[in-house]
């Protein structure tokens, strides 16, 4: 029972040696590149796993900031295709990024769901040598990431080295065309990004629409090539002279004239008095139409007594009239579908109960027939 627990200790002491902090240098002014390695972490999410050579290949992102900063450097990027591929944090340190830079790795399983913590310190340090003599060269067939590994680098620099006559060539910057404005190119097989790589030497070049490569993806458009003589560059514009502060002698101060009067009369009548104007108009129409035009309306007051005397007999003449129209209904049957219980199919019905109205004696409403009441006498 022994083994297990010292086999246990020796993995945690090989995990903790692995994740020492890195310290990397970058000279100024040239191609900086650190690839994350898939595979070392994937150890450390397990570490039991590697001392027995079983290193599951696992699906890992990293998260890449400044220690104490959300982000990463102003010259630094970091990339990754796939959760399956190798991440690298790569750019082109300035003269103004000298100093030492601490880079917090997080690194995520996404199988898993674990984390692990590591950190790499890169150094930023002065130029290893001067490349006056830059170009730039596009090449279509490749992705940022396809570019990176030291590999492909070699490739591209031999491809180069041949058109340029120079053995000291040297990365000065790798650009994916995206980060140039580029458009983002079809998910189909045989198309790319684009990548643009600047490389510098001490020795001068000429340039060539012509060119061979080793391999066909590292091929660069000679055409497209631009070339940068940093062997002269401009001199910075003098600085300004600063002088004692104080006035010659004999002079005398002369202040600027104040600018002349402005009249504002013109903007107050527009914001001020012509609003003020047009609503009193309008109040004044109101008023006009609600107090002045009541003329019609006091006429039809007026006769509002003799318009109701006159409907008043005209309903009494009519009550007249229709009490005079029902007294000629008494000698005639209802008919049987306004009777109670009338069946339609045999016509048979109950015998109506009698009733006696005197029209005459009873209000109008009162003395209307009912539809299911039978006004014959009883035989």
């Amino acid at each position: 029972m022994a083994a297990p627990h010292w086999t246990f200790l020796l993995a945690v002491c090989v995990a903790s040696f692995l994740t020492a902090e890195a310290s990397k240098n970058a000279p100024v002014g040239q191609f900086f590149v650190f690839e994350l390695q898939k595979e070392v972490y994937q150890a450390d999410f397990n570490p039991v796993s590697k001392i027995y050579g079983q290193v599951p290949n696992d699906p890992i992102v990293f998260k890449c900031n400044k220690q104490f900063s959300p982000d990463l450097p102003g010259w630094l990027r970091y990339t990754q295709r796939h959760p399956h591929d190798n991440g690298f944090l790569y750019g082109t340190p300035m003269e103004e990024d000298r100093g030492k830079h601490i880079i917090e790795i997080t690194v995520i399983n996404r199988r898993t769901y674990e984390t692990f913590e590591d950190s790499v310190i890169i150094n930023v340090v002065g130029r290893a040598k001067l490349m006056p003599f830059q170009a730039e060269f596009f090449i279509p067939r490749r992705e940022i990431e396809k570019v990176l590994p030291p590999s492909v680098q070699y490739d591209i620099l031999q491809d180069v080295q041949k058109m340029w006559g120079a053995d000291d060539l040297g990365f000065v910057n790798i650009t994916s065309a995206l980060d140039r404005g580029g458009r983002v190119p079809l998910p189909l097989p045989g198309y790319f990004e684009g990548v643009y790589v600047k490389l510098g030497s001490e020795a001068y070049f000429s340039k060539y629409c012509s060119g061979s490569c080793l391999v066909a993806s590292n091929c660069v458009e000679w055409c497209r090539t631009s070339l940068i003589d940093l062997s002269s560059p401009e001199p910075p514009p003098p600085a300004p002279t600063m002088g004692s502060g104080i006035l010659e002698t004999g002079g005398e101060f002369d202040p600027p004239e104040s600018p002349p009067p402005r009249d504002f009369f013109p903007d107050y009548v527009a914001t001020v008095i012509f609003p003020f104007v047009l609503a009193l108009i309008l109040f004044l129409l109101l008023a006009y139409i609600m107090c002045c035009r009541r003329e019609g309306l006091e006429k039809r007051d007026a006769m509002t007594p003799e318009l109701q005397l006159h409907h008043h007999h005209t309903i009494i003449e009519n009550t007249d009239e229709l009490r005079s129209m029902a007294g000629t209904r008494e000698g005639v049957p209802a008919p049987l579908s306004t009777l109670p219980m009338f069946n339609r199919r045999t016509g048979e019905r109950p015998l109506p109960l009698q009733r006696t109205y005197q029209p005459d004696n009873i209000p109008l409403i009162m003395a209307q027939q009912e539809p299911n009441v039978d006004t014959l006498p009883r035989k």
